[in-house]
């Protein structure tokens, strides 16, 4: 992990940290200088530290609040790098309203906190670096379980592992051509290594933004339903998501607008989308929602295709033969019939199977945009390290990649290069 300097907080925030009640269980958390008094306050006493222990809660009039555990965690070694203490509460509204209550009446200058405040000080104490954040905000919001296992990889540091590894090797790569340039003629270097490094490095970025974008595992893979009116797009939508989500008619042109619904497949998360029939029309409604299909035909990840003539597409095409039960298939198409259930596993499957080549596969680490915009920044000054022989041009390259990795995780300063340069080389003595 990065190491930060710490950055102090000068009030004392508190909230409750799980769900809304009522609840079997009610946890409130307490963060800051002012948390172990605040303990004692309520509890009569200050834990022993990490040892949960029961105690009665009393708000300021000496009136018992409830029975709950109280556990004491002394900074910086806390979740936020702070003082910190919970409260485990019965779960009941009331009695989560009456300790937020007495919190907040306590003369200790505390304040309720911010959403997100939490995990701020851990990231600016240094407990937490950006992508672990970043990891648990999609943890809070994963749906599918192909979610929840790349969430939690970020969240546990595979990511902040994965830059801290670059950023020591282009530690050791500066520190190599420092000596170069200081050393330049008195010893015997090889200044060779320092090309099959930096190319060594480049490899290993080039197959990390070689993996599927973090977004499409993050938001879902589009699947885009098109064809004309009356095609049974509606009906199909209805089928795969499992509810009367849109409105099925035989009158042509009922869907006007596109409609979108999550849906998961073998653990994969997916976005499924019902568009309006495509076809000429005089309708100035009408034609606003065929070309909002079109839209979506031209953003969608996967196309399911009831109109039998989308071979040519960039996305993967999925050709659909509906109302299999009633009309005869197209040749080459799947026959599908979401009345009696005909070719919806196959559908399934065909999708899950598109959707393993087109998402992450489990223990790559994804990059979103901002990773990969740095990244490819970084490949660049690894280039142009690569295309100069000058030691001083050289430097400046890796340091500005290094820079870049930095601005990810807030990462090295000069101190760490110093410490790999004089470690490495013995230069210091």
């Amino acid at each position: 992990m990065a190491t930060r300097n710490k950055v102090a907080s000068s009030d004392t925030i508190y909230a409750l940290s799980s769900g809304q009640p009522p609840a079997a269980i009610a946890i409130i958390r307490i963060s800051g200088p002012e948390a172990g008094l605040a303990l004692e306050r309520l509890a009569g006493i200050r834990p022993e530290p990490r040892r949960a222990g029961l105690r009665i809660l009393r708000d300021a009039a000496g009136d018992i609040l409830d029975h709950a555990l109280a556990l004491w965690f002394p900074g910086p070694a806390t979740a936020t790098g702070e003082d910190l203490a919970e409260l485990h509460l019965h779960g009941g509204r009331a009695v989560v309203d009456a300790v937020l209550s007495t919190l907040s009446e306590l003369d200790l200058g505390l304040r309720l906190a911010e959403p997100g405040e939490f995990t701020r000080r851990a990231l600016l104490n240094g407990r937490m670096d950006l992508s672990a954040v970043e990891g648990l905000a999609d943890l809070l919001t994963a749906e599918t379980e192909r979610q929840r296992k790349e969430a939690l990889r970020r969240a546990d540091g595979a990511l902040a592992r994965r830059l801290g590894d670059w950023t020591r090797a282009l530690l050791a790569i500066a520190a190599r051509i420092e000596a170069e340039i200081d050393y330049d003629g008195e010893i015997e270097l090889d200044t060779d290594s320092n090309a099959d490094s930096i190319l060594a490095l480049a490899a290993e970025i080039d197959a990390a933004l070689a993996v599927p974008p973090a977004e499409r595992l993050r938001d879902g893979l589009r699947v885009a339903i098109v064809g004309p009116p009356n095609a049974g797009k509606s009906t199909l939508f209805n089928a795969l998501v499992g509810r009367d989500a849109a409105i099925v008619s035989d009158i042509p042109g009922t869907t006007r607008d596109a409609i979108e619904r999550p849906l998961s497949i073998a653990g994969m998360p997916f976005v499924l989308v019902d568009t309006a029939g495509l076809r000429e029309t005089d309708d100035p409604i009408e034609r606003i929602g065929v070309e909002r299909a079109h839209n979506q035909r031209a953003l969608a990840d996967i196309i399911i295709d009831l109109r039998g003539d989308m071979e040519e597409e960039e996305q993967p095409v999925i050709s659909v033969s509906a109302k299999a039960d009633i009309i005869a298939s197209r040749d080459g198409a799947l026959a599908l019939s979401a009345m009696t259930g005909e070719g919806l596993a196959t559908l399934h499957a065909r999708l899950a199977n598109i959707g393993s080549r087109l998402l992450p596969r489990e223990g790559e680490v994804a990059l979103d945009r901002r990773y990969r915009e740095r990244l490819y920044e970084v490949r660049t000054e690894l280039d142009a390290a690569l295309a100069t022989s000058d030691p001083l041009l050289r430097a400046e390259h890796i340091r500005i990649a290094r820079e870049r990795i930095d601005s990810l995780t807030g990462g090295a300063g000069i101190e760490d290069m110093l410490d790999a340069l004089f470690g490495r080389f013995c230069l210091g003595k």
